[in-house]
């Protein structure tokens, strides 16, 4: 017997029957989403075949450098939707927030694998090292671009007060220090809340689909664990990254605050 249950692209199509809830409320409401939601229904179906039809391609070729080649690409473009998520653009954004990704996703996926995962027949295994660094970049990025927004909004709200301490005498680490503080809290803030309800209120789909695929439950629930705990260290550590690096970029190296740098997204 399959320790789960088969789906048929006939079964498929009667799930996606259940967008058309999505459409009707759109429709009663007026919220002119219609064709936004039929859109965004093809590109997911698209993009989830696609990655199927890769995966599937990966797994059998199983070489180290394709596996790097897939993290690269799914890296920068995780970078540049965290760059460009925020609504305040800056020169050098998008290299900042695509090395903050990469340096952190990279070095926690790496550890787990290494360290983690020590019974795993090659640092590289393809069924571990791309669901992982997925994972981790998708929940890395909206920190990230969470992080972002808060640290140019709160620094043009408060530029006044930035450059009031500059002139006292203050560095421009002092000076944007509670900036700094509410853009990495807001940015911890939606993984913070995902743990503290995770296994209560909500099973995360990782572990769901492990229990359905015929894995011990407890078992499950220890994967869950460290991609949870994967999860967040990549935030955090994406998020102090992205802020800083910021910082540095938006001040000069005599404490001055180039605020003409901060300009409004025209999108």
């Amino acid at each position: 017997m399959s320790p789960y249950i088969e789906l048929t692209n006939f079964e498929v199509c009667l799930a996606a029957i259940l967008i058309v809830i999505n459409g009707i409320v759109s429709i009663v409401l007026r919220l002119r989403l219609e064709k936004t939601l039929a859109i965004a229904s093809v590109r997911t179906v698209v993009q989830l075949s696609l990655v199927g039809f890769v995966l599937s391609w990966v797994f059998r070729v199983d070489r180290w450098y394709v596996v790097l080649a897939i993290a690269s690409v799914m890296t920068l473009v995780a970078g540049f939707s965290a760059a460009d998520r925020s609504k305040r653009k800056f020169p050098g954004i998008r290299l900042i927030a695509i090395t903050s990704v990469w340096s952190c996703a990279w070095i926690l996926t790496g550890y787990v694998l290494l360290f983690v995962f020590q019974d795993l027949p090659k640092w590289y295994e393809p069924q571990y090292a791309i669901p992982l660094l997925g994972m981790v970049l998708g929940n890395t990025l909206n920190g990230i671009s969470v992080g972002l927004s808060t640290l140019t909004e709160t620094l043009v709200r408060s530029r006044g007060q930035v450059e009031t301490l500059i002139a006292l005498g203050a560095t421009r680490w002092e000076a944007a220090g509670e900036p700094i503080r509410e853009a990495v809290r807001t940015g911890m803030i939606p993984i913070v809340n995902s743990m503290m309800v995770v296994g209560v209120v909500s099973l995360p789909g990782m572990m769901t689909g492990q229990v359905i695929s015929g894995m011990d439950p407890a078992q499950a629930v220890r994967y869950q664990i460290v991609i949870m705990f994967l999860i967040a260290g990549a935030t955090a550590l994406g998020t102090v990254s992205v802020v800083l690096l910021s910082v540095r970029r938006l001040f000069d190296a005599n404490h001055r605050f180039k605020f003409e740098m901060i300009r409004k997204d025209a999108s």
